[in-house]
């Protein structure tokens, strides 16, 4: 047999079949794709007696629109240009004694929004890994400086005792103890007399007061939430208060755990930065890099882990799987970082909030992965520290995307503030399209960079103009599309089906449904106009000085009503009115617009003339009736409040009266 040091660590498997399809879907997508935008062009170019002002305007703006979505899409086909997936041999990795050492850094920042126990559940999960203990090292990152968060690590460092035992002697795979005790499934392979007994004594009955069975877990998460009662979990601290570094260590008198048990604990370190009114922080930046320092003098392990606080290490060998890149001594020299997907562990069947983003972790990223490598995707990822602190990084490093294990499950994501950080990118002097090309690994992976930090601009611009110039011009009698009769209605009608279909193609083949695709393409629509919008212009105002840099972090409190809702695919509307109002006033035009456009059908005999641009606005009203149900139909708290409807009413007639005067 062949030694397992000749082995391969990892093997990468290239989608030939995707690629084919996605290759032979380009090519007849771009030739249609020029027909259109030549259609468009020649109005331009060729005299005609029903052009005016007005027209041509209308016509300039849908023009522009087309362009702008056309090389969006020719960038975002970057990612389908050659798809793989990798494979990892954990079991060929050297003894433990050879592994190297790795240091986690997790960053909280307000123990309000981010509640003190999920917090402690990151931190257990990562203590729990699969991973020599004594190369392990967690460190986490206290922005707020908060009492109840060093008391909570304290605490979660005397429940380690049990939980981490626990976990390695029956080989539990989930290693954060919420999803674990939650979970409908358990480890049933694990069975047996002993393992049941076990799993029992982890949760022993505790006296408090009176004599009542509580559960370890439990009275670990009634000892926290105690102390976030007395313990000081106000905000305000968040911006002044003096350093502290703590290393959390706590000798334990309990005889029911095995002494060398409770030897086999990784470091556990909190860390909080100072922090003062008048002098720049750089929000989690700033924590990161105290963290690289701090970890630096204490222990200086070579791979960094990074993940938020609200995600935890669902499978326990995700160290091992990164080492097998790490160490593999053919890519090691020039490998950056090792980035795993984010999965989610609350999601409902119907998800109507696309919240698993499955085009980025099932699809996009594995693209990204065939063309140089993925970026950094702020957490779930195995860095090299030396690629963080050289000063003689040099251009090769490339990263790979790890799918085949996973990592990391999340809650909830704050997109306005996504979308505002990537185009940040977009309008500096690191712009992909002008920086990319010369620095990257290849050019296809510069495309991919591009259409990251671009694709909020390219999209908002484009969705705001179909939700209103082909449908004010509707209102006003011009036609802007081609009559059935005509050629070129075939290409638009193409160009429509086609994307549509290969989006419905790259979602049931992924393992998605139908229903998915539909709420897919409702969120797409719903972020571009709102998020995608306030995200750009927040980008734009912090480049021109009008706002400074802010970081809010995500709220991760659960509202038990509005998570009531989502389980029933029910949409939630309690959110600002500066969301709300657009899309409701979008909807509100589209279906005047619509009901205008059957009325010129039954009528006016003009269903060859203005069929496209009545089929845009039934489209919309079709993929938004949630936002119909929420205005006209639904008595819940969670509609759209009658005060948003009346406003937004206001304003579909507002943009309707410009219509009429701009394109009359």
């Amino acid at each position: 047999m062949e030694s397992s040091s000749k082995l391969p660590l990892h093997l990468c498997q290239v989608h030939k079949l995707s690629i084919f399809i996605n290759r032979t879907h380009i090519f007849f997508h771009s030739i249609a794709l020029v027909f259109l935008l030549y259609y468009r062009a020649s109005f331009f170019f060729f005299q005609d007696t029903t052009k005016t002002k007005a027209t041509t305007l209308a016509w300039l703006l849908v023009f522009v629109s087309e362009i702008v979505l056309s090389f969006e899409w020719l960038l975002s086909q970057s990612f389908r240009w050659r798809p793989v997936s990798r494979t990892t041999f954990p079991e060929r990795l050297p003894g433990d004694d050879k592994l190297p050492g790795v240091d986690v850094f997790i960053c909280t920042a307000d123990p309000e929004k981010e509640p003190t126990v999920g917090v402690m559940n990151t931190v257990l999960s990562a203590m729990a890994m699969d991973y020599p203990p004594e190369k392990l090292h967690v460190y986490l990152s206290d922005d707020g400086g908060a009492a109840v968060t060093l008391k909570g690590m304290r605490e979660a460092w005397r429940f380690a005792k049990w939980w981490l035992p626990f976990c390695r002697r029956y080989g539990i795979k989930c290693r954060a103890p919420e999803a674990y005790f939650s979970a409908e499934e358990e480890d049933a392979n694990f069975g047996g007399i002993e393992f049941i007994q076990d799993r029992e004594d982890i949760k022993l009955p505790e006296l408090t007061g009176e004599i009542w069975v509580q559960e370890k877990y439990e009275v670990f998460k009634k000892r926290v939430r105690e102390k976030a009662t007395v313990g000081d979990t106000r905000s305000g601290l968040g911006r002044d208060h003096p350093a502290v570094i703590e290393v959390i260590q706590e000798t334990s008198n309990d005889d029911a755990i095995q002494e060398n048990e409770t030897k086999n604990m990784p470091l556990l370190v909190y860390v909080s930065r100072e922090k003062r009114p008048f002098h720049p922080h750089y929000f989690k930046a700033g924590a990161l890099n105290v963290l690289l320092r701090v970890s630096g003098v204490i222990s200086n392990s070579p791979y960094i882990l990074g993940l938020d606080c609200d995600m935890h290490c669902h499978d326990p060998s995700s160290a091992r799987q990164a080492m097998c890149f790490h160490l593999d001594p053919k890519i090691s020299p020039s490998l950056a970082f090792v980035q795993f997907p984010q999965k989610f562990h609350n999601i409902s069947n119907n998800d109507i909030y696309d919240s698993q983003l499955r085009s980025i972790f099932w699809l996009q990223w594995q693209g990204f992965d065939g063309v140089g490598g993925p970026c950094v995707s702020g957490t779930g990822y195995y860095i090299k520290r030396l690629s963080l602190c050289s000063n003689s990084i040099h251009e090769g490093w490339f990263h790979v995307w790890l799918c085949g294990g996973r990592l990391l499950h999340r809650v909830s994501f704050a997109l306005q503030r996504w979308t505002s950080g990537l185009v940040d990118v977009a309008i500096s002097k690191f712009c992909p399209l002008i920086y990319g090309p010369l620095k990257t690994y290849t050019f296809v992976q510069s495309m991919c960079y591009a259409e990251l930090a671009l694709f909020p601009i390219f999209y908002f611009l484009p969705l705001w103009c179909f939700a209103t110039i082909p449908q004010l011009c509707l209102l006003n009698g011009i036609p802007l599309y081609p009559e059935v009769s005509n050629s070129y209605f075939i290409v638009f009608s193409f160009v429509f089906l086609s994307s549509i279909s290969k989006h419905l193609y790259e979602v049931l083949s992924t393992g998605f449904t139908f229903r998915h695709w539909i709420n897919e393409q409702r969120i797409w629509m719903m972020k571009s106009i709102t998020s995608h919008l306030y995200g750009s212009v927040d980008a734009f105002m912090k480049k021109i000085g009008m706002r400074e840099a802010s970081f809010f972090p995500t709220n991760k409190v659960d509202d038990v009503d509005q998570l009531k809702r989502y389980n029933m695919g029910v949409f939630d509307f309690q959110t600002s009115i500066l969301f709300l109002a657009p899309m409701a006033a979008l909807v509100i035009l589209n279906m005047a617009s619509f009901a205008i456009g059957i009325s010129r059908v039954i009528f006016l005999g003009e269903l060859d003339k203005f069929f496209i641009q009545a089929f845009i606005p039934f489209y919309v009203i079709l993929m938004n009736y949630p936002i119909v149900e929420g205005m006209l139909i639904r008595k819940d708290r969670g509609r759209i409040p009658p005060s948003v409807t009346l406003l937004s009413t206001v304003v579909s007639l507002i943009f309707y009266s410009l219509g009429s005067v701009i394109f009359m």
